[in-house]
């Protein structure tokens, strides 16, 4: 058996230079012979536990969020399409003082544009995805969903991720 050590942190913006954090980190045993012999079930191994790290950490700061900060607070959003990050450098789109509210209109664009970059994926199959990921569709997600989802979108684009596992892990 080999030891899959696997990590997820992450850290919002808060006005008046405030902060919340939070992460993620599981350990689980896995056949150790994959990583000579099937090296893409090994991928989808650590895949999986990933995007359920990655899901957990989302959650807990959507949680912790509004229960920390009044839905009224002012947020500044940033002229890219992307919400402010308060200069934390984690690129997310998170907005600051947000407490999870409604996805912004520029969010869920933008979710959809990645979308269209992606092979395979399309709009249908991201209403899949962020059904299995929240349990509701894009139209309902807060703005903290939208920024995991669109996370989840960067890294299959960018190839950190397959599509399929992240379809089957989000529900993990």
């Amino acid at each position: 058996m080999l030891k899959l050590n696997v990590g997820v942190n992450k850290k919002i913006g808060l006005p008046d230079f405030g902060s919340l954090g939070t992460s993620c980190h599981v350990e689980v045993e896995v056949d150790g012979h994959l990583i000579f012999d099937d090296l893409d079930a090994f991928h989808q191994k650590v895949r999986q536990a990933y995007v359920a790290c990655a899901q957990a950490v989302n959650d807990e700061l959507a949680r912790q969020a509004s229960t920390t900060q009044p839905a009224s607070q002012p947020h500044a959003a940033a002229s890219n399409g992307h919400a402010a990050t308060n200069g934390n450098g984690n690129g997310n789109g998170y907005r600051n003082g947000t407490n999870g509210g409604t996805a912004s209109q520029k969010q869920l664009n933008y979710a959809n544009q990645l979308a269209g970059q992606i092979q395979g994926l399309g709009v249908r199959r991201l209403e899949a995805l962020a059904d299995k990921m929240f349990g509701k569709p894009l139209a309902g997600l807060s703005s903290l969903d939208a920024s995991a989802l669109i996370d989840t979108l960067k890294a299959i684009k960018d190839g950190r991720l397959d599509l399929n596992a992240a379809l089957d892990g989000a529900a993990a």
